[in-house]
């Protein structure tokens, strides 16, 4: 299984459509664990891409602070499940406690 985390500054961007890079970490669901990161610098914004361009990635689950219902019924539609709210925090700390059940969600952090 593959998450991808919007970065700014090495931890997770609030602003997911205007990160700096993508962390791609791949985890291992039933052993709970996590097996590689890869970071991705982000293409340029565009309304609509990042979809298509995580998918095109291997992409299942995307882990954000915030973002927009139009860009995760995107997501959905790609067959990439979203999970918004998230605190800013490494890409292996987050990708961990998804795997563990232990995220902790709160707020989505963007009002589009």
């Amino acid at each position: 299984m593959k998450i991808a985390i919007p970065l700014s500054e090495g931890r997770l961007s609030m602003h997911f459509g205007h990160c700096e890079q993508f962390a791609i970490v791949e985890v291992d669901p039933e052993r709970k664990q996590v097996l590689s990161r890869q970071d991705e610098p982000s293409p340029p914004h565009q309304p609509g891409l990042l979809p298509e361009w995580l998918a095109a990635r291997g992409v299942d689950v995307v882990i954000a602070g915030g973002m927009g219902t139009r860009a995760q019924s995107l997501f959905a539609a790609h067959g990439i499940e979203v999970r918004v709210g998230a605190p800013s925090e490494t890409p292996e700390k987050l990708a961990a406690a998804y795997i563990a059940g232990t995220l902790q969600q709160g707020d989505n952090f963007c009002a589009h």
